[in-house]
């Protein structure tokens, strides 16, 4: 379960326990969407720190909700990540060019 309000998620793990996120990124790729989150319960949240660790989630559309998977598949996974980094370098080069 998800409930996504601007840029911060809680997801619910299996035992009933919530967890806040922080998204960073929602990009598609090969016509799927995802969403690339951390969390938001570490003490300290830095958006730009390149060595804070990001998960990786499948957004699904079940008519008119949203649900959140984890995607466990290595090669997906390696696809997403791949395609999230070429995405946050075109961004950085445009943020330098200005």
């Amino acid at each position: 379960m998800a409930e996504i309000r601007d840029d911060l998620v809680t997801l619910v793990d299996e035992e009933g326990q919530e967890h806040a996120f922080i998204v960073l990124d929602i990009l598609t790729v090969n016509d799927q969407e995802y969403a690339i989150l951390v969390s938001a319960e570490d003490e300290e949240v830095d958006t730009e720190a390149e060595e804070q660790e990001a998960v990786i989630f499948r957004i699904v559309e079940n008519d008119d909700e949203q649900t959140l998977l984890v995607v466990e598949d290595d090669d997906e996974w390696q696809a997403v990540a791949a395609a999230w980094e070429e995405q946050s370098d075109y961004e950085d080069e445009e943020e330098d060019e200005q």
